[in-house]
């Protein structure tokens, strides 16, 4: 069990490179599919023993691998988790075999290069969540950079060019920042250890520097306003895939680094500047929503929806209340359940007729009352209906937020609307009123291989929805810690 993670890092890494090197060997890209799906799903089973030998009353790190690796400067190959790095990798192991199988007909081209992608993403994403050694965790944390990159450049929409280069600078030199500051923390503590990081006393300046740093970093990942203007341009140039990774998962690394680093190693700043966090995380909530509500394009939709709902988690996080803490982390496993379910469901549609503009649609479900029915179920859950896991997770942050300050918790609140109406709003003009075109009417539902993942999607949802504890109590004593850690200070 000791070596679980490395095989979750390391697996799908070295597979994506046979995988690649197979177009050598004219090896079919029919086989190449069933390879990568199969090898995805064994790697979902393999995470599996995660939450079941997972100790949920304890804070501590966990399935811990340390061996030094670069000794002169005090770098280890150091890997464990916690409840919040154990749901992420939960959730990217699920999402990377929903991806690969959903790209069975739809990628017909450079289909190697695809599959490799996206496994060497997966376990180099698994890698940022394990790492508890700063060099490791930075390393991987820029390598996410280059599948995306690729995926987006490649297999995008006519303007990939432009939305991979702009994902991609600025992601990197907001990550550039952090690593300026875990050169600092090195060189105070002589060591890349991130629990050294967090005990080591520094001055509310020093935190401030530093907290600041970290910031450049991961707001840029969530995205928070006012640098989230790559996330929509991404979103609508890359193919089905790339969306949902990017939703489901790449935007989970931003918020996992708020958790990982700038509350433990820069509480005094953390808390000194909860207002900005807040304010900002408000903004994303309720500006964003209106924004997403005046969107013609599906995607473009969904992906300031992220924006929003990513709004929730970084909100629960500063208002320094466990169940904030408790609720903004379930709110990310249920936005990558969500986000990539509508994610999908769009691609299915625009697989058929080749445009994501809502005017083109109308009276789906005149044709595609199976697609129908779980879109509803998405949208629902986008705009938190009870009994989904949009529901838990924006619920959990709301009465933290409350307690923090009423009228927080009344602004952050208003997402309850401007979600109903942007989602149900898409909706509406999609599925029903009368078949708008010949178009329309040419629709074939969803085929049986459609059907099965959306249904997983829907079983994720619902699960979360009406059972949430399971998710929860993964959580609770890595967020009491935390909050405990930052209320102690370094002052």
């Amino acid at each position: 069990m000791s070596t679980l993670l490395s095989w979750l890092i390391w697996l799908p890494i070295f597979a994506g490179v046979a995988i690649l090197g197979s177009a050598l060997f004219n090896v079919s890209a029919q086989w190449q599919k069933l390879a990568a799906i199969g090898l995805s799903g064994f790697l979902f089973l393999l995470s599996l023993p995660l939450y079941f030998g997972f100790d949920v009353n304890s804070a501590e790190m966990q399935f811990v691998q340390d061996i030094v690796w670069i000794e002169r400067f005090n770098i280890h190959y150091a890997l464990g988790i916690d409840g919040f790095s154990l749901l992420m990798i939960l959730l990217n192991t699920l999402t990377t075999f929903l991806v690969l199988a959903a790209c069975w007909q739809v990628i017909q081209t450079r289909v190697a290069g695809y599959l490799a992608a996206f496994l060497i993403m997966s376990g180099l994403t698994n890698g940022v969540f394990a790492a508890t050694d700063a060099a490791l965790f930075y390393i991987f944390w820029e390598a996410t950079l280059i599948p995306l990159f690729i995926v987006i450049g490649v297999w995008g929409g006519e303007r990939r060019v432009y939305a991979a280069i702009k994902f991609f600078l600025y992601t990197l030199i907001g990550s550039l920042l952090m690593l300026v500051a875990l050169i600092y923390l090195y060189n105070q503590t002589d060591s890349f250890s991130i629990a050294s990081f967090q005990q080591q006393p520094l001055s509310l300046w020093v935190q401030t520097l530093l907290f600041f740093a970290f910031f450049a970093a991961f707001a840029v990942k969530v995205p928070m306003t006012p640098v989230h203007t790559w996330l929509p341009d991404a979103h609508v140039e890359a193919p089905t895939g790339g969306s949902i990774v990017l939703a489901a998962v790449m935007l989970k690394l931003g918020t996992y680094g708020f958790l990982r680093f700038s509350l433990p190693i820069t509480p005094d700043a953390a808390l000194e500047y909860a207002w900005l966090m807040i304010t900002l995380s408000l903004i994303a909530i309720i500006y964003i929503g209106l924004v997403a509500l005046a969107q013609t394009d599906m995607k473009k939709l969904i992906a300031y929806s992220s924006i929003a709902h990513m709004g929730f988690v970084t909100l629960g996080f500063f208002v320094f209340d466990q169940w904030g803490i408790v609720g903004g982390v379930v709110q990310m496993l249920s936005h990558g359940f969500i986000s990539g379910a509508l994610f999908f469901s769009v691609g299915i549609v625009y697989d058929r007729m080749h445009t994501r503009n809502i005017a083109d649609y109308g009276g789906v479900v005149n044709t595609m009352p199976n697609y129908a029915a779980f879109l509803m179920l998405f949208a629902m859950a986008n705009a938190g209906l009870p009994g989904t896991s949009g529901f838990v997770g924006e619920f959990i942050v709301i009465l933290a937020a409350v307690k923090y300050n009423f009228w927080v918790g009344l602004a952050c609140a208003t997402t309850l609307l401007t979600g109903a109406a942007y989602s149900l709003w898409m909706y509406k003009r999609v599925i029903f009123g009368d078949i708008a075109n010949d178009a329309v009417r040419a629709l074939k539902d969803v085929n049986c291989r459609e059907l099965a993942l959306l249904a997983t999607f829907a079983f994720f949802v619902l699960l979360m929805g009406i059972w949430p504890f399971p998710f929860i109590e993964v959580v609770e004593a890595s967020a009491k810690a935390l909050l405990l850690h930052v209320e102690q200070g370094k002052l």
